[in-house]
């Protein structure tokens, strides 16, 4: 349990408690040890201003008397948590109606429902937090809708599919797994059959999409997880390897609190600079990532990868070599 549930459930209790409540009850209550329950009731008294009275023998309650007064503060939400209602928000109403709309239409009512016992019942002015949508690429609504269906419904699917690094056609039978939003665009998670293999698919290369009469094939959550989550990016799978990335003294302010990769490794170096390694699959959007830090960012190893890197770096300034135009 997270701290700000375990002091929202503290609060519960303490408002309704008649009598002190015992630290090895709250221990139970909140999934925490003894020291955990000291240093929230602490937080709670010393912080938000509870009138929390009591100690470790007696237990601890709310004053009576100023109890039915006190509130917790305002919409007390990290800014992980704001951002996640926000962001799931904003996705719903970005979604354009549909299948996915619909099914999650009850989530956003316990989103609103949420925030309003936040704001301790008042009007929360969500227009004043905004999430604003990056690169986002256009959707058709029409396939979006039956991939969806197919997900949910636990149906296969079949759709053709325009790849974009090849601009190849190809028709695809695939068992749906997971619709995942990464980087304000859809994607999807499917076992190819044809291929045998797990692939992702960008959503918006999706056309004539059919969700077929078939059940899918359900592959293990630890499956999904091994392959989809254990490389870099949307571009997953097994890794093949680890990246070396140093970036320049200015860039290492903005790298160092960045979240590239769950199992990345980052450290400082005496001279100002920060070196990241992460293990990837694919270099194609790890490669993105490192140039838009331009000459603030070098690929160490592996060699491969930084071959890459020079050659598009040469690419790209063998443009500025010739007139514009």
């Amino acid at each position: 349990m997270e701290r700000i549930e375990r002091i929202h459930a503290l609060h519960r209790i303490f408002s309704s408690a008649r009598y002190p409540v015992k630290v090895a009850r709250l221990q139970e209550e909140l999934e925490c040890s003894r020291a955990t329950v000291y240093r929230d009731i602490a937080y709670l008294r010393d912080q938000l201003m509870a009138p929390v009275e009591g100690d470790g023998e007696a237990g601890f309650r709310y004053d009576r008397g100023e109890d039915d007064r006190f509130e917790l503060p305002g919409l007390w939400l990290s800014s992980e948590e704001l951002h996640s209602l926000l962001a799931a928000q904003q996705v719903m109403r970005r979604s354009g109606g549909g299948v996915l709309s619909e099914a999650l239409a009850p989530l956003q009512e316990r989103i609103e429902k949420l925030l309003d016992e936040h704001a301790g019942g008042r009007r929360v002015p969500v227009e004043r937090v905004r999430v604003i949508p990056h690169r986002t690429r256009k959707l058709d609504q029409t396939a979006f809708r039956h991939v969806a269906t197919a997900v949910l419904d636990r149906r296969r699917l079949a759709f053709e599919y325009r790849a974009r690094s090849t601009d190849e056609h190809t028709r695809r039978v695939v068992s749906p797994q997971r619709l995942t939003h990464y980087r304000d665009n859809w994607y999807l998670d499917a076992w190819d059959h044809e291929r045998e293999g797990l692939r992702s698919f960008a959503v918006d290369r999706i056309s004539a999409a059919r969700p077929l009469e078939d059940p899918a094939t359900d592959l293990p959550e630890e499956e999904l997880d091994r392959h989809l989550a254990s490389s870099y990016g949307i571009f997953s799978g097994e890794p093949r390897g680890w990246a070396t990335i140093l970036f320049s003294p200015k860039a290492a302010r903005w790298v160092a609190d960045e979240h590239w990769h769950s199992r990345q490794q980052g450290r400082f170096l005496p001279d100002g600079r920060y070196e990241l390694k992460l293990p990837y699959s694919s270099g194609r959007e790890l490669l993105m990532d490192v140039l838009h830090y331009g000459s603030d960012a070098e690929i160490v190893e592996p060699a491969s990868l930084r071959e890459q890197a020079r050659s598009l770096l040469s690419l790209a300034t063998a443009n500025y070599d010739r007139p514009p135009g």
